[in-house]
């Protein structure tokens, strides 16, 4: 997500727009999870070794027939190394075959943005955000972006009064609620409107946290006692790496969490955490197949599950 920052005569310049919480550090460090053994300490890195290279994403991508989730992948290996263009022209692919998928069409609006070298919120950006809230009104994304442009049009408290909503909308926890709650208290310093209070109730009264896994919230006894959070250190350090490092961390944990599921399928926790992460990773597919798997390996808590998939808006 980002945030336009204005400039002293109060108008919005592309130059002073900056990234709150870049895509691949939510990835990396705040998904929420880390795989653990024995006792604390970090279990080895997944077998699966080094992430594909473009050229293998695109070869998946395009021998993927009707199938989106190969698109979405390479798509978000290219916004991971900053290029937009041709992240855009994936994720287009992508939203061609799954035209009902919001995500999709959010996350193509948000590479749209940054492929603008002077329109703040291009017009196909713009186009693509109304398209995901037109299939899902909650998409957090497609919310802050479209908030974002009342900013832009110097509409500071409608902006402020719509990210305000969004934070109430907003799950405990949510990967994007810090970012969220900077921008509201940026924005609302810059101009000067008190947004102290508003941001305690906006908070006051939300949805039950994210779940993590080894909780117990849902899963009870059948949580593991290995799956929990990453430390300070391993957020600041997937800050500190490259794109590439810190994409080839987030799926050597997603690919650990997975190894344990299949050890452990009656985790709830586990793969709720494993749904979330396949969302943050822009990959709407994998994450329904999550579900998909957690169901068929938990039929008793299918309502639950497909509960906390909702939120995150999965289906």
């Amino acid at each position: 997500m980002v945030s336009a920052e204005q400039t002293p005569a109060g108008g919005s310049s592309k130059a002073g727009w900056v990234l709150l919480g870049a895509a691949l550090l939510l990835a990396a460090g705040s998904i929420g999870y880390n795989v653990y053994s024995g006792e604390g300490d970090a279990a080895p890195p997944a077998e699966a070794g080094a992430p594909p290279s473009i050229e293998q994403l695109r070869a998946a991508a395009e021998a993927s027939g009707d199938d989106a989730g190969p698109w979405g992948d390479l798509a978000f290996a290219y916004f991971s190394q900053g290029n937009y263009a041709e992240a855009a022209a994936a994720y287009r692919r992508a939203v061609e075959i799954a035209p009902d998928e919001a995500v999709l069409w959010s996350a193509l609006g948000e590479t749209l943005v940054l492929a603008s070298e002077r329109d703040p919120l291009p017009a196909d950006a713009l186009a693509a955000f109304n398209k995901a809230l037109a299939l899902d009104a909650t998409d957090p994304r497609a919310r802050y972006f479209l908030a974002a442009k009342k900013d832009i049009e110097k509409d500071h408290e409608g902006a402020i009064a719509a990210w305000l909503d969004l934070l109430a909308d907003s799950p405990q926890g949510a990967p994007w609620e810090a970012d969220l709650v900077r921008t509201i208290e940026q924005v609302g310093q810059m101009n000067s409107i008190d947004v102290a209070g508003r941001i305690a109730a906006a908070q006051g009264n939300r949805k039950p946290a994210l779940l993590a896994p080894g909780s117990g919230s849902i899963a009870g006894a059948a949580a593991s006692p290995d799956v929990r959070g990453p430390s300070a250190a391993d957020v600041a350090a997937a800050g500190a790496m490259k794109p590439s490092e810190q994409r080839q961390m987030a799926e050597g944990m997603v690919a650990q969490l997975e190894a344990r599921l299949q050890q452990e399928p009656k985790n709830l926790d586990g793969w709720v955490m494993l749904i979330r992460s396949r969302m943050t990773l822009g990959e709407p597919a994998k994450a329904k197949a999550a579900l998909e798997a957690a169901v068929k390996a938990n039929p008793g808590s299918a309502a639950q599950l497909r509960q906390q998939a909702g939120a995150m808006g999965v289906s």
